[in-house]
């Protein structure tokens, strides 16, 4: 098949799916959103950067994160909330170069790995060639509401789509109130395809030791990073005290935000500084086996697909504490296989973390369950092979 991808070129999540297909044979393209180096053994690369994703920055795979500083990084934090008003206002000026690669690549299928901006801009390609659209994260929860502009371009992305994939069944029935038809396919995997279990754990092994770890402590990861109306690290920092009150010897572990304003703010306001460790972004084996080493994965999400973090987390053994939302109760059963708790309500985290850490018990039986859950649900060779069927579904229609 002859595919392009409508993504941040950047992503691992991009890159996993990319892979899958250069692997496969087929012919792959790629549009990327945000100017990166080309991923290997595409056909065709080609930088779009809709709604200012030229400021976005370099490769988001690197593994150091410094500080926003001067003039750019304060224009980058008032641009966040901008792109709900002007990202959908620059979809105009992509418009007509994206038609024109679609007419000469001519491919046998789009498929947008998220809704803004990726599927806004290739709801733009001509009817004849099928579009599916993947939902990710809070495509429908949180960004769909940002404006006017940015309700009306989800809808129209979604009626012009043939396919859905979603990482939450919730997305598939809220794709289809915001105006995906009912009467086209559907499917639900993972985010990033899925769970490659070995190569996790080759990888982690060959990572080498983590720096800055009190040895024996109990850890406590929340790899969220900053997520501004997504994740509320605000619960996440007040709930520490209250678990440090009780478990001196606790330490957290924050990849991501290192640098980061919000969260040194919180740090130094609450006089948690021993306790806590803001990182930089590590690379993915560094972060797998951090997992591994860890107790407690902490996601206080109040809008959240699937977070690929948190299956990874699930797949090391780590115990998952998230936020009580509909698309993290497909996977978690309280109590069971982990905790959900009001992620604006920073007693019931720290209640839940200190909870898990007491009970080893509690924490093995998660992991047990949590590996079936996974194996039958997340591997990554049966997700894929579903997305063949997936896209071959829309090869053969052509071809007919």
């Amino acid at each position: 098949m002859r595919l392009l991808f409508v993504a941040d070129g950047r992503s691992p999540i991009t890159l996993s799916w990319l892979r899958h297909w250069i692997k496969r044979g087929d012919e792959v393209h790629l549009i990327s959103t945000f100017p990166c180096d080309p991923p290997p053994g595409l056909a065709s690369f080609h930088v779009l950067p809709v709604a200012f994703g030229a400021l976005g920055g370099g490769q988001a795979t690197s593994t150091s994160r410094a500080p926003k500083q001067g003039l750019v990084g304060r224009f980058r934090g008032l641009l966040r909330p901008l792109r709900y008003y002007l990202g959908p206002v620059s979809l105009l000026a992509y418009r007509w170069r994206f038609r024109a690669l679609v007419t000469a690549l001519k491919p046998d299928l789009i498929h947008a790995l998220r809704i803004p901006f990726e599927g806004m801009l290739a709801s733009s390609a001509p009817r004849e060639v099928p579009l599916v659209v993947s939902t990710w994260g809070n495509d429908l929860t949180l960004h769909a509401h940002g404006s006017f502009l940015m309700n009306w371009l989800t809808r129209r992305t979604l009626r012009r789509a043939q396919g859905l994939m979603a990482d939450a069944r919730r997305d598939i029935r809220l794709g289809q109130e915001w105006g995906f038809p009912a009467d086209q396919p559907t499917l639900v995997i993972p985010g990033a395809g899925g769970i490659r279990l070995d190569e996790m754990r080759r990888a982690a092994a060959e990572a080498g030791p983590l720096p800055d770890l009190p040895v024996d402590a109990p850890l406590i990861v929340n790899p969220r990073g900053s997520r501004p109306g997504s994740v509320r690290n605000d619960t996440f920092f007040r709930a520490i005290p209250r678990v440090v009150q009780k478990n001196p010897q606790a330490c957290f572990v924050c990849p991501l935000l290192a640098g980061d304003p919000e969260a040194e703010h919180w740090v130094s306001l609450l006089g948690i500084e021993a306790s806590v460790r803001l990182w930089p972004r590590l690379s993915q084996p560094q972060l797998w086996r951090l997992f591994q080493r860890a107790q407690v994965f902490v996601s206080p999400s109040a809008h959240d697909g699937t977070p690929n973090s948190l299956l990874e987390a699930m797949a090391c053994g780590c115990f998952p504490v998230a936020g009580d939302i509909e698309s993290l109760r497909e996977w978690i059963t309280p109590g069971e296989n982990g905790f959900l708790v009001n992620p604006a309500d920073p007693q019931a985290l720290a209640e839940a973390i200190l909870t898990a850490l007491g009970d080893a018990g509690l924490r093995g039986q998660a992991a047990r369950q949590n590996a079936r859950i996974l194996a039958e649900r997340a591997d990554y060779q049966r997700c894929m092979g579903q997305a063949e069927g997936f896209y071959e579904m829309w090869y053969v229609r052509r071809e007919t």
